[in-house]
């Protein structure tokens, strides 16, 4: 078989660096790489660029792929047929006396800017990335520069033209602290740009300390967005998607944003904020949804273990946006890490720095309490996978467990919220009640990864006038000695008809392809209308609080009502 080179390996030198994992784009060719007329896709985009007798595939040039946008204009380069535009900067430099300030806009250009590599990653501590072999395997993430100069976006489009196609703005996972928009090759949105005649966007955005220290109770009325200012970059991001993407023929007016994990919760954050309003019209979180911000009583706490830690006064607060990035963010943490000691609070992993309910930017209390309030017209799809910590993917040994070791383990362990204590009995066999044809090892995970995120976070937004979707992923790739499961990230790549490209996901092939082809033209049916029905699956109602209406995702999909009510409302 012969593999053919993705841009990204282009360079040798690029190809050869430690902390890009270039050898699975190659490898992952078979979708990504293939000739058009081969690929396996529906809905290809009329306008093609000329291929010469050599079947020439990369285009770039002086007259090619060339985009104007407010600030200036950008030059891509077409690869099998899809014009893509890396890089393209839609905030100034958050560094210096940026940091912890709303974004602002970047200085326009005259000259065409080269946008044909990533923008960079946004602050985030990089060392041990890549310890892990098997997860770096696995998931096998892209990083490339990091630095505050973060501010930039993605885009794969068909054409540059004036036609009006769906627009997806794709929000990474790495919870509100790690991660990039182009982290995983799943989340490359060439196929699925192809198949649907749709423009795909990913951002980079503020993290962790850098993007959510909330330091309104040192640093006065100058610091009042300081908390919010990496959910304010989203919002930036969308605002140049308005005002640009008509320049690359999408649709300003049909925007669907999603995310998945941290992605999936930052989708729930945009449609509560005001200053988001009207810069998209669905959203699609997976495996990651909230119905709140973080308490400001909290946040603000912190802010002031911050200050402690850097032993500086209120005054002398702006030291802080001279320090190098990693100096702050260890510090900032350092500040998190004795703030739960004194205070025996402890918020779980995105309970440190997270989006603020301030009032100014994100509304306190809960998200969608009235029936016609902000969003209540964008259609929401929820989605979640079967087992999000596939615990035994490189322990055999998990395997042969037994029900009472499994109801052992509950009882100190059971995800994020800790141990379910005395209750692990009674849980463990209202699952193994509901699905009888399950193993221990799988029991156990399920009830770890238990979706009482989504259905809260459903029950809520069906309080409102546009319609809801429920999804439940349970697919299973045959990979590990199928120890693998339906675990957290998988789903990405079928949604964006690349499981051909995230080969360590999906292990390849006719079988995840089948599902891919529906999920995708799932996803497509509802950017379009609001509403799935028509991509393939089985007909999907949508979600009521008395039913629970799911789509379980699967080899055969089919839809049941709440198939784990019972056993969840237990935990």
């Amino acid at each position: 078989m012969v593999y053919k080179m993705n841009l990204r390996n282009i360079k040798t030198n690029q190809f050869m660096k430690t902390n890009r994992r270039s050898f699975f784009k190659t490898l992952g060719a078979g979708a990504a790489g293939a000739s058009l007329a081969s690929l396996p896709f529906s809905g290809m985009a009329t306008e093609q660029p000329p291929v010469n007798d050599d079947d020439q595939q990369l285009f770039i040039g002086d007259d090619i792929a060339i985009a104007e946008t407010e600030y200036g204009k950008v030059r891509g380069f077409i690869l099998r047929g899809i014009h893509q535009f890396r890089g393209i900067p839609y905030g100034a430099d958050t560094g210096g006396k940026n940091r912890f300030m709303p974004p602002q806009k970047p200085k326009p250009w005259k000259e065409i800017l080269p946008a044909v590599w990533w923008g960079n990653t946004a602050p985030q501590i990089m060392d041990g990335r890549y310890a892990n072999a098997y997860a770096s395997f696995v998931d096998h993430w892209n990083y490339d520069d990091v630095s505050e100069d973060c501010l930039k976006l993605n885009v794969w489009t068909p054409a540059i033209d004036k036609k009006k196609r769906p627009v997806l703005v794709w929000l990474h996972g790495g919870g509100y602290t790690n991660g990039n928009g182009i982290e995983q090759d799943g989340y490359d949105g060439e196929n699925f740009s192809r198949k649907g005649d749709t423009v795909f966007v990913s951002i980079n955005h503020r993290l962790g300390p850098i993007g959510f220290s909330d330091l309104s109770a040192v640093g006065g009325e100058k610091y009042a967005d300081s908390g919010n200012v990496g959910a304010l970059d989203m919002v930036a991001a969308l605002k140049w998607v308005q005002n640009n993407i008509a320049n690359f023929g999408g649709d300003p007016d049909n925007v669907t944003i999603m995310g998945q994990s941290g992605g999936g919760a930052k989708v729930c954050i945009l449609t509560a904020m005001p200053n988001a309003k009207g810069t998209f019209h669905k959203a699609v979180p997976l495996s990651g949804s909230t119905t709140e911000a973080m308490d400001q009583d909290y946040s603000r706490k912190l802010g002031k273990y911050i200050l402690k830690e850097a032993n500086l006064t209120s005054s002398e607060i702006d030291k802080l946006q001279e320090m190098p990035w990693k100096d702050y963010i260890l510090l900032a943490n350092k500040a998190l890490k004795k703030m739960r000691e004194d205070t025996g609070e402890n918020r779980g992993f995105r309970g440190g720095f997270a989006p603020v309910a301030d009032g100014r930017n994100i509304p306190k209390g809960k998200f969608y309490t009235e029936p016609n309030g902000l969003s209540s017209d964008v259609p929401m799809l929820i989605s979640s996978t079967f087992h999000e910590w596939a615990m035994s993917r490189t322990n055999p040994e998990l395997e042969k467990m037994t029900a009472d070791k499994a109801i052992e383990m509950l009882k100190k362990w059971a995800g994020f919220g800790g141990g379910l204590g005395d209750k692990a009995p009674e849980v463990y066999a209202a699952y193994a009640k509901a699905f009888p044809d399950a193993k221990p090892v799988e029991l156990a995970i399920m009830i770890s990864s238990n979706r009482k995120g989504v259905v809260e976070t459903a029950n809520a937004k069906a309080n409102q006038k546009a319609p809801v979707y429920v999804a439940w992923f349970g697919w299973q790739p045959p990979l590990f000695d199928n120890r693998m499961r339906a675990f957290h990230c998988l789903d990405i790549s079928f949604w964006f008809a690349n499981t051909d490209l995230m080969l360590t996901h999906s292990g390849g092939g006719k079988r995840p392809r089948m599902l891919s082809d529906k999920m995708s033209e799932t996803l497509l049916q509802f950017m379009k209308t609001g509403n799935p029905n028509g991509g393939g699956l089985p007909e999907w109602p949508h979600y009521t609080v008395e039913k629970g209406e799911t789509m379980i995702l699967n080899d055969r999909s089919e839809v049941k009502n709440d198939p784990d009510r019972e056993a969840r409302n237990l935990i």
